[in-house]
Formats: C-alpha cells, structure tokens, sequence
C-alpha cells in the first residue's frame, strides 16, 4: 500500500487545488481519487469517511483529512511552512483567509450562468485591483517573502490566486511591481516550477465539461 497522500475530489481545481500546490511546493508526491459520476462519490458519502459529508479529503499520515483550511494547515506545520512562532503564524492565517477569499470568486464564477459571468469577473478584476492585491503589494516592499524571512504557505497561495486571476486579466499586475518580481522568484523554485511545467498533476482552468459534470454528481 502506497505512503503517499491520497487526494480525494473531482477531476479539477475547486477547494483541492490549493492542497495540491501545498504538496507540490514542499516536494510530496501524492496520489489522486477523481469523482466523476454520481455512482461513485455517492459511495464515498455512503463510506463513513468524510466528516462534514463532503470533500475534499485527504488521507495521510493514518488520517482522514477534512476541511480546506484544516488540512492546508496540517500540512504547512508538517512542513515547516507555517511560520516560525504565532505571530508569524497569524499573519500567516490572516493573508490566506484573503487569498481564500479573492479564490472562492473564481471558483464560483464558473458555476454562474453565462449573462453573470462577466459581471463575476469584473468583481474578481475590482477586488483584486482595489482590495486584495494592494495589501500584498505592500507586504512584498523590500522583503522576499510574504511573512517574516522564509518561504510559507502565504507565498504558495498568493502565487497560485495570482495565477489564477491572470488567466481572466492577463496584464492586472502591470501596476504591482513587488507582485511581479514576487511571482518570478517563486515560480522558479524547482518544486513549484516543476507543479506549473506540462504533465503535473495541477488541473487546467474550468471549462464546461467540468462544470456539467459537478453539475450531474451534484443533481
């Protein structure tokens, strides 16, 4: 039996993407249970597994993982990725609840009827630009990382929702240089430039075949 993470979820981003960066970026290989049918996630339902009823999950270390943010946590203090003391850890915490919330805008707009999409990404472009993005700007001012001297799993997050807002507004950073320079630096550490090169296990942007399909296991 393998002693790697088992990742369980469907066949794209959603609430397991920021626990598949999280690994990627601290050099764990982990292995991926992919819903696609009703059928089977009614069977995991059905199994006991899942605390709250409802992924993603994560089973490592003998554990059964639940909650996005509870599990993003175990790892990054497995890791020696959440800051040196609770200070630092609170920072930590209060920058990813941020990122978290900026994200769940993206998630959710492509589940939205195609006449609101367009008012969902000009929200997503208004709050980054006038709300998220700043405080992040500042943060980076003469320093490299996000919390205190060393990398944490602030910098994975805000890489990926970078990233993320990116893919609807290409050029939103041309006024953020400290998050330029920043997104350089962290894409280039091998573990994280390795999850972004072709044939990782990091998902491609929602299109409307995943949607319909949330859609169908969900009916």
């Amino acid at each position: 039996m393998s002693d790697k993470p088992v990742l369980y979820y469907f066949n794209g981003r959603g609430k397991m993407e920021s626990i598949r960066w999280a690994l990627a970026a601290v050099g764990v290989e982990f292995e991926e249970k992919l819903y696609d049918t009703k059928e089977e996630y009614d069977k995991l339902l059905k199994s006991g597994d899942l605390l709250f009823q409802q992924v993603p999950m994560v089973k490592m270390d003998g554990l059964k993982l639940v909650q996005s943010k509870a599990i993003l946590n175990y790892i990054a203090g497995k890791y020696n990725i959440y800051g040196k003391d609770l200070k630092e850890r609170l920072f930590i915490d209060m920058y990813t609840e941020g990122i978290a919330d900026l994200m769940g805008l993206i998630i959710s707009l492509f589940f939205m009827a195609e006449a609101e999409q367009q008012k969902q990404r000009d929200l997503v472009k208004q709050k980054a630009l006038n709300r998220y993005f700043p405080v992040y700007e500042k943060a980076l001012a003469n320093q490299e990382y996000l919390v205190g001297r060393q990398f944490s799993i602030a910098d994975v997050q805000l890489l990926e929702v970078i990233l993320a807002v990116e893919e609807l507004h290409p050029v939103i950073l041309q006024n953020f240089p400290n998050l330029q320079a920043f997104k350089g630096r962290i894409s280039s550490i091998p573990t994280i430039k390795k999850f972004l090169a072709p044939g990782s296990k990091r998902k491609p942007i929602a299109d409307a075949t995943y949607v319909n399909n949330i859609n169908k296991i969900f009916s």
